[in-house]
């Protein structure tokens, strides 16, 4: 059946900013700038003082984020560095490329997000991946502190969180990095691929800067191997647009959230932090009845999606490191969530629509 209520709205999204965004992509191709000019630096300034943080780096993609945070923090063979194992692959991946092993760990059911109490702290361990999954802020004071206590790196992925607060700091703001996406999909949403890093050191943010640009910081003086993971001038001139408009956006999609749990029922609806404040990249409810949910709700029209159906400790790419892992918390989640339609543009009427089908 066709789809009548999508997941998202990314063309809707740019209708209702069309003319702001039109301007912004003219005025880039106007300039013959394409490549680490003005409007990728204003970019990480205004989003540097929008999370609070010092530094900010434009990248490639939140994958490209995550690995290159890992790599400015001297994150390579023989580190550990701790992840949920409920999230996007990604988190796990970019751990990998740096030649570091991933250690996976369990979560809240309530939260989705990494519980603090089980965390599996070795000698070998540097770092710590906290995700702000469905963009909700995990414990930051409680992983501030472990990470104070044992020496460790404390890494953000905010991928789908900014805006996010957990007591009063946005997500981004907490960590060593703070790691984001803007694929098309997100909050704060590109025309395709495009990511960023919050750092609090300057030696760090410097590092970052010559690590996305082949490992050079003067022309043809390469200091390292590096990469090609630039933040190009049309998708940072396309964020500006859509940052000055992120809170409305953030809001709006609280406010479908309210709609959800005051009419959805017989489903758990996602925990609600009373430390922070959740942006709801995705509104996840659980339910043993899952599939046949999912199934009625195709067959009128309405999407939804499974994020994650498979932890990433029972992904094939790991199972020589965690053949022998169990996490019940991850394994359960991933037989019972389900992901609802969520976006700024989403009207009430769509909203009881699906709440009607779900009950």
């Amino acid at each position: 059946m066709t789809i009548t209520i999508p997941m998202v709205d990314p063309a809707g999204e740019y209708r209702s900013l069309k003319d702001e965004i039109d301007a912004a992509v003219s005025r880039v191709l106007a300039s013959g700038r394409y490549i680490l000019g003005p409007e990728g630096d204003a970019l990480e300034g205004e989003l540097a003082a929008y999370v609070g943080a010092p530094h900010a780096v434009g990248v490639n993609s939140g994958t490209d984020a995550l690995h290159l945070a890992l790599l400015a923090a001297g994150i390579g063979p023989g580190d550990e560095v701790i992840i949920p194992s409920f999230t996007f692959f990604a988190t796990a991946e970019a751990v990998s490329y740096t030649g570091a092993t991933p250690v996976f760990a369990d979560v809240r059911e309530d939260t989705f997000n990494l519980d603090v109490s089980r965390l599996p702290i070795s000698s070998k361990t540097r770092a710590i991946i906290a995700v702000h999954l469905f963009g909700q802020c995990a414990a930051l004071d409680a992983l501030s502190r472990i990470c104070k206590d044992n020496k460790l790196i404390l890494v953000e992925d905010c991928a789908q969180s900014l805006g996010a607060e957990y007591q009063g700091r946005r997500a981004g703001a907490w960590g060593d990095f703070g790691c984001f996406s803007f694929y098309p999909t997100k909050n704060l949403a590109a025309a395709g691929d495009a990511g960023l890093v919050t750092a609090k050191e300057k030696g760090h943010a410097d590092t970052l800067r010559m690590l996305r640009h082949h490992g050079s910081r003067k022309t043809y003086l390469h200091e390292r191997v590096g990469w090609n993971s630039r933040l190009d001038e049309l998708q940072a001139a396309v964020l500006r647009v859509k940052l000055r408009h992120l809170d409305r956006f953030n809001e709006a999609r609280r406010r479908v959230a309210d709609v959800y749990r005051t009419k959805l029922k017989g489903v758990a609806l996602p925990a609600e932090d009373a430390r922070g404040k959740h942006v709801y990249h995705q509104f996840t409810i659980r339910s043993a009845q899952r599939d046949a949910i999912r199934e009625r709700l195709a067959a009128n029209g309405i999407a939804s999606s499974v994020f994650y159906p498979i932890p990433i400790h029972k992904q094939p790419a790991y199972e020589g490191i965690a053949r022998s892992i169990s996490l019940p918390v991850s394994e359960s989640l991933a037989s019972q969530v389900l992901s609802l339609p969520i976006h700024p543009l989403l009207d009430e009427a769509s909203v009881e629509r699906i709440c009607a089908l779900v009950g």
